[in-house]
Order: structure tokens, then C-alpha cells, then sequence
């Protein structure tokens, strides 16, 4: 079942790179979809910079019960040649909505998406899922491609993780 929003957006300086969704008629898909993400062009290869998503909404259920399961999403990323695009991003992050997935499998399943959509230099993600039963879950995955240093960046930040606290 697909839901249409109509948004209008007069920006469409990304069109050119053959993206899809940014500037169209928005359609929510709410299942789960990876088809979904659309990449650019990184312009800054001379540098290494993060680039942070929150989105403080994210919603799954839960595989077992049904019930919905409320997260915010934080994505962190170091890009190489591409960059994800932030309209795709959230329409996917989107077609969670009706995708039952364990806390933990829903912060994995989207950093490797991610990471395959992007081959970025560095990935974390982290999910701050909602009290359920008076316990909430704070899951946390990254990445860094072996053999450089942004995979030494991924073996220290995971060790020195503290998980928001």
C-alpha cells in the first residue's frame, strides 16, 4: 500500500546527476526498500569531512508482537566518491515503517545498505529505540575499510564507544 504527498521543491540543481526523487511528487513507500537510495557525486575528494543524518522519527515494528518501535536513527560517515542523497535517505529510512525487524538488525541492515550503496571511507549508526517493557536499546554498528586508517578509526571508536551515555 502506497500513500502519495504531493511536495513541491523548486530546487533542482542535483537533477543534472540523475537523481530521482528530489524535487518529484514524494511517494512513501512504507515496506522496506534499498531501491530507494540515490547517490551523487562527492565534490571534496581533496579532503576528508563527516557528514551526520538524524532522523529522531524512525519507526519499525516488532517482528514477534506487531507493535511499533520508535528510534532515532543517527548516521555518521566519512564519504569517498559518493554521497547519499538526503531525499532518498529519508524515504527509505521511511519504508522501515512496516518492516518488523529485531532493534539491532534494523541499525545493521542500514549501515550495510549504506555502505553498499556508498562505499564510503567510514560508516556508524546508532539507534536510540524507545523504553518498551521499562528497557530501552541503544544499538550501534560502523565500519571502516580494512587495511587503512579509517578502519583503525572504526576499531577505536567502537572500543571507546559509550553509547550516548
Amino acid at each position: 500500500m502506497k500513500e502519495q504527498f504531493e511536495i513541491k521543491n523548486k530546487n533542482t540543481s542535483r537533477k543534472e546527476e540523475g537523481l530521482r526523487a528530489l524535487g518529484e511528487t514524494t511517494n512513501y513507500v512504507t515496506n522496506y526498500d534499498p531501491k530507494v537510495l540515490e547517490t551523487f557525486e562527492n565534490k571534496h575528494l581533496d579532503n576528508d569531512y563527516w557528514v551526520q543524518f538524524n532522523c529522531p522519527e524512525f519507526t519499525t515494528v516488532c517482528p514477534i508482537t506487531g507493535q511499533p518501535d520508535f528510534a532515532e536513527i543517527i548516521i555518521m560517515y566519512i564519504p569517498d566518491k559518493r554521497m547519499v542523497e538526503s531525499k532518498s535517505l529519508k524515504l527509505y529510512l521511511f519504508s522501515f515503517r512496516n518492516h518488523g525487524d529485531f532493534h539491532e538488525d534494523c541499525v545493521n541492515i542500514i549501515m550495510k545498505d549504506l555502505k553498499k550503496l556508498m562505499k564510503p571511507k567510514y560508516i556508524e549508526v546508532m539507534g536510540k529505540f524507545t523504553p518498551r517493557g521499562g528497557i530501552s536499546i541503544w544499538p550501534y554498528a560502523n565500519y571502516g575499510i580494512p587495511g587503512t586508517k579509517y578502519e583503525e578509526l572504526a576499531k577505536k571508536r567502537f572500543i571507546s564507544h559509550n553509547m550516548g551515555i
